[in-house]
C-alpha cells in the first residue's frame, strides 16, 4: 500500500462552479473509500472535511490526498481514524447497464462492508445505484435536479446518521447526458438538434471540470455529498450538546 499523496487545493472547477468552499477544514477527516477521481470527495471538502481517498488503481486527477491500496484492508487498518467514511463499492454487479449474464462476474460486498463500518463505529455512509437499493438499509435517494444541476443520476445512499434529500425531484428539464446515452435518448435529442452526449456537459449536468472520460462515467455530483456532510456536521453538533441539566 502506498504513501499517501498530497493535493491539498479543492479543484478550481468545482468551486468557481456552483459551490463555494468552506473557509477550513474544520469538521475533521473524512475517509473516501473507492474514491475514482474525487466526486464524492470534493462534495466533503466543501462541507468542511479533510478528505483522503482510497482506491486499488492510481487516479492522479485526484484532488486530495490519495492513498493507493485495497479500500476494505485500508479501512480495517485506518478506518477508526476519520470521523466520517463514505464508501462507493463496485455497483457493475448491481447496474441495470451490466447485461444479466454479467452480474455474476462482479463482487456484491455491501453486506461486508456495512459490517466492518459498523465493528469501527464511527459514522458512515455507503452509496450505490437504484440496483443495489434492496442491500441498502433505510437509503435516502438523490437526484441532481434537487441541487439546480441539469442531470438525474439517481444514487442511493445508506447512511448512520439522518439525511433527507433536500425537495422532491423536478424532471420537467430534459437533462444534459455527459458519458452515457441510450438508444432511445439519443433519437429525441437529435430530434430536437441537441447532442445526444459530451463530456463538455460536466460542469452544468455534474457541477464537475477535473474528470476524465472514465471518471465521470463513475462520477456522484459534488452537491450530493456536501448535502450528506453537511447534514454529518448538524448531527455531530447535536449529539455534543449538552443536555439539560
Amino acid at each position: 500500500m502506498s504513501a499517501p499523496s498530497q493535493t491539498p487545493e479543492l479543484p478550481s472547477s468545482v468551486a468557481g462552479h456552483s459551490f463555494a468552499p468552506a473557509p477550513c477544514y474544520a469538521a475533521g477527516p473524512c475517509l473516501d473509500l473507492f474514491c475514482c477521481e474525487g466526486g464524492a470527495g470534493t462534495g466533503y471538502a466543501l462541507a468542511g472535511y479533510a478528505v483522503t481517498g482510497v482506491d486499488i488503481v492510481p487516479r492522479p486527477r485526484y484532488p486530495f490526498t490519495f492513498v493507493l491500496g485495497d479500500a476494505l484492508e485500508y479501512l480495517e487498518a485506518h478506518g477508526h481514524e476519520y470521523d466520517l467514511i463514505h464508501a462507493s463499492p463496485p455497483c457493475q454487479g448491481y447496474s441495470h447497464l451490466t447485461p444479466e449474464a454479467h452480474k455474476g462476474k462482479y463482487p456484491k460486498i455491501i453486506p461486508a462492508l456495512r459490517e466492518l463500518l459498523r465493528k469501527i463505529g464511527n459514522p458512515y455512509v455507503i452509496e450505490n445505484v437504484a440496483g443495489a437499493r434492496h442491500e441498502l438499509e433505510n437509503p435516502v435517494m438523490l437526484c441532481g435536479s434537487m441541487f439546480g444541476l441539469r442531470t438525474r443520476r439517481h444514487r442511493w445512499f445508506e447512511t448512520s446518521f439522518p439525511v433527507s434529500a433536500p425537495r422532491a425531484c423536478d424532471h420537467s428539464e430534459m437533462p444534459l447526458l455527459v458519458t452515457t446515452a441510450s438508444k432511445a435518448s439519443r433519437a429525441k435529442r437529435h430530434a430536437l438538434g441537441i447532442a445526444p452526449k459530451s463530456v463538455k456537459n460536466a460542469p452544468e449536468a455534474y457541477g464537475i471540470g477535473w474528470m476524465s472520460s472514465d471518471g465521470l462515467k463513475e462520477a456522484i455530483p459534488p452537491a450530493y455529498t456536501r448535502h450528506i456532510g453537511e447534514a454529518a456536521r448538524r448531527h455531530n453538533d447535536q449529539a455534543q450538546r449538552p443536555g439539560p441539566l
